[in-house]
């Protein structure tokens, strides 16, 4: 059968935190320079802080000048725009549970009412909404799930039946003994488990999310998955036996420079001139990424042994990094310290430090976005993961890949073991190992991208499948669709 003519229209919707949106602006960029039109929908808070941030109205406006159809609506999340989401993470995640849907819902039956060319013909939708499948089904739309972790972290949260079977997982005394039933997965401890499957009550709101998230995620037709198949290739092969999954990663701006299309929540410095001052590879970038909280006690104890390192440093310290209501935390007197030894921001343009030629370490929270860029920049970790998927990519980055090392390695937080890791990793005796292993890690990377590589190959073949899915459904009923993920668990 020959492939449909008419151009796909992809409706895209992020999920509405920094590390999400960045890869899915990047991901609706790289799909519209392959023919897509895409109409992508940001929440009204994502979009004020945004444009609060880089004055731009429509934030696709100077990308839409190189040729690109990529349209942008915002919807409401169900909260106030002013409301503190950080301040209240439960408050925001249920209205994300409960109420974000169906502005979703809405959003889309408008535009496709608007009799908008070319007819919209997909969803596309961060796998974490509890909707998605819902909504493509009622409105006749092909449904791709867009997974922004690596792949072991998907199929952990999607096998989470088999690990509530087994007691690793939903019982109050959960096995502490090393998981080795998950498929793909030789074996992994549950404290390398994200912190949601490391606790005894799964009855939170965060739960209920990945709970309806990843049954929802099996009524999709197609999942794309921000990593590459060499990084995690038995995972991956495992996961494809279940369903349509294709890594397309490491999805960045065109030549992993700042991007034309603004994400960035808060204005951003610039540390490039006194970064320039700096040696080759003297300098530690510390941050905890967008969104995670560090507690007071050990923010200070990291202050503290980042001092008695003596290693110079730039460290993005949100004002909301310990709480909204703390805005500096620090303790007294540090900043005078460390004189021009450091250079403390609120925000930062991340890829445009990393790549820098005196950034020489990363202490990171290991989001997974970090880690991506700091393999490409070949700048080893220092893992210190706070929630979520962080300990998982920890586990990948210190135990599997050896490109990073632990921050600390007991809970308590010691600024004497601060001080002794940072100095190790930084020395180029002791963090040697470290840089040979990520160049090897940023050449699979690299790999990966060319135009005969996996990640493109698997794109390609991704916009095939679905071009001709769309093309097959076309003259069936509305929501008609057979071609649906199986349970798999």
């Amino acid at each position: 059968m020959e492939e449909t003519h008419q151009k796909p229209h992809a409706i895209f919707v992020p999920y509405p935190l920094q590390g999400h949106v960045n890869p899915s602006v990047h991901l609706a960029i790289k799909l519209a320079s392959k023919g897509f039109t895409v109409t992508f929908i940001n929440t009204h808070s994502i979009h004020h802080q945004i444009t609060a941030a880089s004055a731009a109205s429509d934030i696709f406006a100077a990308i839409r000048e190189s040729g690109l159809d990529i349209r942008y609506a915002t919807v409401s999340d169900g909260l106030p725009v002013e409301f503190d989401r950080s301040l209240n993470h439960d408050q925001f995640m249920a209205a994300l549970l409960h109420v974000f849907s169906a502005h979703v819902e809405a959003a889309v039956e408008g535009i496709i009412q608007s009799g908008t060319t070319p007819e919209p013909s997909c969803l596309i939708a961060d796998s974490f909404f509890v909707f998605p499948s819902k909504v493509a089904k009622k409105f006749g739309l092909k449904y791709v799930s867009y997974w922004t972790e690596p792949a072991l972290v998907f199929t952990l949260y999607y096998h989470i039946g088999l690990l509530r079977l087994n007691g690793h997982f939903g019982c109050l005394e959960a096995r502490e003994d090393a998981i080795n039933y998950i498929p793909g997965v030789k074996s992994i401890n549950p404290i390398d488990t994200t912190s949601y499957l490391q606790e005894s009550d799964g009855s939170s709101v965060c739960h209920q999310i990945i709970f309806k998230a990843f049954e929802d995620v099996k009524g999709a037709d197609f999942v794309l998955c921000n990593s590459v198949q060499e990084l995690e290739l038995e995972t991956i092969l495992a996961l494809k036996t279940k369903m349509p999954f294709y890594s397309i990663g490491p999805v960045f701006p065109i030549g992993f420079t700042k991007s034309l299309v603004p994400t960035s929540l808060w204005s951003e410095s610039d540390c490039t001139q006194w970064l320039d001052t700096k040696p080759p590879g003297s300098v530690l970038y510390v941050s905890f990424g967008s969104y995670a909280h560090v507690t007071h006690d050990n923010l200070v104890e990291i202050a503290t042994g980042l001092l008695l390192s003596e290693v110079s440093f730039v460290w993005v310290l949100r004002a909301d990094i310990v709480s909204s209501e703390d805005p500096d935390p620090l303790p007294s007197g540090f900043r005078e310290e460390l004189g021009d030894r450091s250079m403390i921001i609120p925000w930062c343009c991340q890829i445009q430090v990393l790549a820098h030629p005196s950034i020489g370490g990363f202490l990171t929270h290991c989001g997974w976005n970090s880690i991506l860029e700091s393999i490409w920049c070949e700048v080893p970790l220092l893992c210190f993961p706070l929630y979520t998927d962080q300990f998982t990519n920890r586990k990948l980055v210190v135990d599997d890949w050896k490109i990073g090392i632990n921050l600390c390695d007991k809970k308590q937080i010691t600024r004497v073991e601060v001080s002794r890791n940072v100095s190790h990793l930084m020395s180029k005796k002791t963090g040697d190992n470290c840089r040979n292993e990520i160049k090897g890690m940023k050449k699979r990377l690299e790999n990966a991208l060319r135009p005969d590589g996996s990640s493109e190959i698997n794109l390609d073949q991704f916009i095939k499948d679905l071009k001709f899915s769309i093309q097959k459904k076309s003259g069936a009923t509305l929501g008609g669709n057979k071609d649906r993920i199986s349970n798999g668990t």
